[in-house]
């Protein structure tokens, strides 16, 4: 960062930031001319916030194939069916998070998430639940749910633009479904059973 702000004062860098857009060898190049092409860091935003709109598969084999069936579990009408992967069944009020930096949970709270990996651990002390779009049975997510022993249903496509932050639902980690509760309880008087 010190040589990018260096970068910076001599006007050839915007921001320092712009450093990460470019890889190491580059950077060292950068730094022996001095000279940019602006153009390359200019393609690699606008290709980065292309694929930022673009929605992962479910899931995938290791050929490349992806798998479009949806899980067989007979939902009720109106619910969001997924993958069971941790089972129980839980009621609470959703937590949409889509930025790990950006988390605001409650204890009992449901985790409402894209994905999950490693860093997303600590959410889970405090999670009643767990739904993500991405995922299967031997995901962190999935491991982790079970371990701290809550309902998780993961594959649901577009659960995050489904589920509405701060919505009460009730997510069926043995059947593998998600239902959005139409009746709106206060957090005292939600139902958080494990069964």
């Amino acid at each position: 960062m010190q040589e990018a702000t260096q970068l910076v004062t001599t006007g050839i860098l915007t921001v320092p930031e712009d450093i990460f857009w470019l890889s190491l060898p580059e950077i060292k190049e950068l730094l022996v001319t001095q000279q940019l092409d602006r153009t390359v860091i200019a393609s690699r935003k606008e290709k980065f916030l292309h694929y930022a709109k673009l929605t992962p598969p479910r899931a995938m084999t290791r050929e490349g194939e992806i798998i479009t069936t949806k899980p067989g579990a007979q939902v009720p009408p109106g619910s969001l069916a997924g993958s069971p992967v941790s089972v129980g069944m839980v009621e609470g009020r959703a937590r949409v998070i889509l930025n790990l930096e950006q988390a605001n949970m409650e204890k009992g709270d449901i985790l409402v998430a894209p994905y999950t990996d490693p860093a997303w651990t600590p959410l889970f002390t405090m999670a009643a639940g767990l739904v993500t779009e991405v995922g299967g049975m031997m995901t962190h997510g999935s491991v982790v749910a079970r371990e701290y022993g809550i309902p998780a249903v993961v594959g649901i496509d577009k659960a995050t633009e489904l589920i509405k932050d701060g919505t009460y639902i009730r997510v069926n980690g043995t059947e593998g479904y998600v239902e959005l509760l139409h009746h709106f309880n206060s957090p005292e008087s939600c139902c958080h059973s494990r069964e």
